[in-house]
């Protein structure tokens, strides 16, 4: 089903609330996660929109830190599965306060695909700690002790509330990766997101979701470019299962590439 105007205005806007785009200004608050970015004017605005169009920082009223490159991309492989009558769900394995989710579920409400369902697989308490004991190569950075990366399910679903987006189509898998993912009830994955960070969380979910996803889907990468532990365990898991599929940047730190 082809977008129209109103509704491409409507995601449009959407996806500018979710990143507080809409918002920006050089007192918000912000947190900078690139080291470069100090080296640039932080009191020009047109800076600060171009940082978060790329999700390069940690807004505080925002419902997903993504920024718009990555949300625009998730959104072109929902839209390319729906055409394209590719099987399954959209899943994402970390999802903060639940934006990148609650756009995911616009999309497929704007495309009429109302066989699909939206799975947001998270902890809702927090990242885990990192186990250097079994992953030697763990991001050296404890992100369980960052408050700001802390988001209840009762906070996530009031989110979806908001927007008029919480419906029997969105469905919570909680609990840490390692527990919930190996036998998550969820059947056939379409668009597959992994946003967990650490090395542990990405690798638990490609080993548990990844056969799940159909030839023609997708498999998305938020942190690869900004957290190497992560960029560590794609290379790993692809190099094990023979992954040949060319990976494709979308900006700073996301990458995806497309199932053969």
């Amino acid at each position: 089903m082809p977008v129209d105007p109103s509704q491409e205005r409507y995601l449009s806007l959407l996806a500018q609330v979710l990143t507080d785009y809409v918002n920006i200004s050089i007192h918000d608050g912000s947190q900078f996660v690139r080291p470069d970015y100090a080296e640039r004017d932080l009191n020009d605005l047109a800076v600060r929109r171009a940082i978060r169009g790329e999700g390069g920082d940690w807004p505080q009223r925002a419902y997903s830190m993504s920024g718009l490159k990555r949300l625009d991309n998730l959104r072109h492989c929902i839209e390319q599965v729906v055409a394209d009558d590719v099987p399954g769900d959209v899943v994402e394995t970390g999802v903060w306060r639940g934006g990148a989710c609650i756009f995911a579920k616009a999309v497929l409400d704007v495309l009429g695909a109302q066989d699909r369902w939206v799975w947001l697989a998270d902890s809702f308490q927090g990242l885990p700690a990192p186990d250097f004991e079994r992953y030697p190569g763990e991001f050296s950075l404890d992100l369980s002790t960052i408050d700001y990366l802390k988001a209840g399910r009762a906070v996530v679903e009031e989110n979806f509330r908001r927007f008029g987006l919480l419906d029997g189509r969105v469905r919570f898998i909680e609990g840490w990766f390692r527990d919930t993912l190996p036998n998550a009830p969820v059947r056939s994955i379409a668009v597959l997101r992994l946003d967990g960070d650490l090395y542990e969380s990405t690798m638990v979910a490609l080993d548990a979701l990844y056969d799940r996803v159909p030839s023609g889907g997708y498999v998305i990468i938020d942190d690869h470019g900004a957290v190497p532990a992560c960029a560590d365990a794609v290379r790993d898991f692809r190099q094990r299962r023979g992954i040949a599929d060319p990976m494709v940047d979308i900006d700073w730190t996301g990458t995806f590439w497309r199932k053969s």
